[in-house]
């Protein structure tokens, strides 16, 4: 009989305690191609420790690359030989791949990346990095297994993308910082990790100008050098933890995280009642007099994180009145919804605009409009967590039940998160590891 790890969670009452965030799976990630630009060795310090790290440090191996990692640093240089091809084993495991064309093509001239992966919380098509680095004079070519690309030099271009897409724009980024020229990418993402890759790629001796209207200008070099940079801490987990502190009825103290990058998040649970207390060193929430209903509509930076909404979801399931929350990014982010309700959360899912404007989904048949009843009921049960960021509302919905819950799929959660299982430990959750069988 087959067996997977699951995660055992009991209700333990209010989690309370203080939780350090390092970097953020996304950022550390895509630092790490960066590096592989470097004549150098570049360093990344205070990196998470998630499984995202070791799928992308055994790309890069795997390509010629030089990884360590240790306790907090990953350290990266380029090898005698760079191999051009991503092996095929890493199909679907990560978006990483895609981001690694741009270096490839100015380390080898060609390149081939298999097919990309991610969480399935909707399309995030590869035409605009395709034809992005069309634009810049690569061939490509996308086949059923991969995408391959060929330049004997990329070359500086005007770009305007249709949507902010962080991807694209970190693979603009990346590519026309060793292009010949000039590149001016108009309608670019401006999210603070894409901003914080562009401050390394300065660091490594790009010349980059973040100008206003989502605008950046890049003049592309001969050559970078390898670089050392510190990752600020992860707003999607501090955001996380502080609603783990409030939906339990306790306080949860986030180190590590500036207050910058969690500027929207913050207003938003000061809205609902929530006592934000903030210093230079650390945030906490608190709700002595509990929590009221909001509208949440999500967006691209500076507006509500997408990322954000999986643990504002179970927070309204234990606020006072009606939510509605608004997806306007991701069309099937809304996938984690059925695991909630069967630990008894109240929530439907429409097909239409709710809370916000219309959007682009708008005249699709996607659900991403939810309308949340508070106070709901919550119940321990058996869910599998279909994603990273559902897997860790699921462990709110959990800690905030009646009963045990039995979580499956837990590794998409250590994919993301930098050690939840002894986070949550710490904060007095009842939690515990054991092996069941596959359902």
């Amino acid at each position: 009989m087959n067996e997977e790890e699951v995660w055992l969670i009991e209700p333990s009452g209010p989690l309370r305690g203080d939780v350090e965030v390092r970097g953020s799976k996304n950022a550390v990630s895509k630092h790490m191609v960066a590096a592989m630009l470097g004549t150098g060795e570049s360093t990344i310090q205070n990196a998470p420790e998630v499984g995202e790290v070791e799928i992308t440090a055994a790309m890069l191996r795997a390509l010629g690359m030089n990884v360590e990692i240790t306790q907090r640093e990953i350290a990266i240089s380029q090898g005698p030989v760079i191999q051009p091809q991503v092996p095929a084993a890493f199909t679907g495991l990560n978006r990483i791949p895609i981001l690694m064309l741009g270096p490839l093509l100015h380390l080898a001239g060609e390149a081939f990346v298999p097919l990309v992966g991610g969480d399935p919380i909707g399309r995030r098509p590869v035409n605009f990095h395709v034809e992005a680095l069309r634009a810049m004079g690569a061939e490509i070519e996308v086949g059923d297994s991969g995408i391959t690309a060929k330049a004997k030099a990329l070359h500086g271009t005007r770009i305007e993308l249709p949507y902010p897409s962080v991807g694209a724009t970190e693979t603009i980024l990346m590519s026309a910082v060793r292009a010949e020229g000039k590149t001016v990418l108009k309608g670019a993402a401006m999210e603070p990790e894409v901003v914080e890759l562009a401050l390394f790629l300065q660091r490594m001796g790009a010349r980059i100008e973040l100008s206003p209207d989502r605008r950046i200008v890049i003049e592309g070099v001969p050559s970078l050098r390898g670089a050392s940079t510190w990752l600020a801490g992860d707003r999607i987990e501090a955001f996380s933890y502080l609603v783990a502190g409030l939906i339990t009825g306790g306080q949860v103290r986030v180190h590590g995280c500036p207050q910058d990058r969690l500027v929207t998040a913050i207003t938003t649970l000061a809205r609902m009642g929530a006592q934000v207390d903030i210093t230079d060193d650390w945030l906490s929430a608190s709700a002595p007099d509990g929590l009221r209903q909001a509208a949440v509509q999500t967006d691209t930076h500076p507006g509500f994180m997408t990322d954000w909404q999986t643990p504002l979801m179970v927070l309204f399931t234990q606020s006072h009145g009606m939510s509605v929350l608004h997806e306007t990014v991701f069309e099937n982010r809304l996938v984690y919804v059925p695991a909630l309700q069967k630990m008894g959360c109240e929530i439907e899912v429409f097909d239409v605009c709710l809370g916000g404007p219309a959007c682009r989904y708008h005249d699709t048949n996607a659900k991403h409009s939810a309308v949340v009843r508070g106070v709901s009921k919550l119940r321990g049960a058996d869910v599998r967590l279909p994603d990273i960021r559902a897997g860790f509302s699921a462990v709110l919905a959990a800690a905030a039940a009646e009963g045990t819950s039995t979580l499956r799929g837990v590794h998409h959660i250590e994919r993301g998160y930098h050690r939840p299982f002894e986070q949550f430990a710490s904060l007095g959750l009842k939690i515990s590891r054991a092996m069941a069988p596959v359902k």
